[in-house]
């Protein structure tokens, strides 16, 4: 398995975050939430895309979906 890809928020855009997860990276993305500074980890198993906060496993069956939890929690650069 790659290594996972560290980043923190906004350092990648949703195109190269997404480009990584299929590619079969994992995305450790540094994010600001619940009052504190937390990893959130983004996979995708083939089929798949799934956003592990500290508090929920979020799945999204499409890079569509997936695109728009980037956008949402602010992981990816805005373009």
């Amino acid at each position: 398995m790659p290594e996972p890809l560290r980043v923190k928020s906004g350092e990648l855009t949703a195109d190269e975050i997404i480009t990584a997860l299929i590619e079969g990276r994992r995305v450790i993305v540094e994010a600001e939430m619940l009052g504190g500074v937390h990893e959130v980890t983004l996979r995708h198993d083939g089929q798949t895309f799934y956003c592990d906060t500290p508090t929920t496993l979020h799945k999204h069956p499409d890079e569509e979906g997936m695109r728009g939890c980037i956008a949402r929690m602010g992981y990816g650069k805005e373009v």
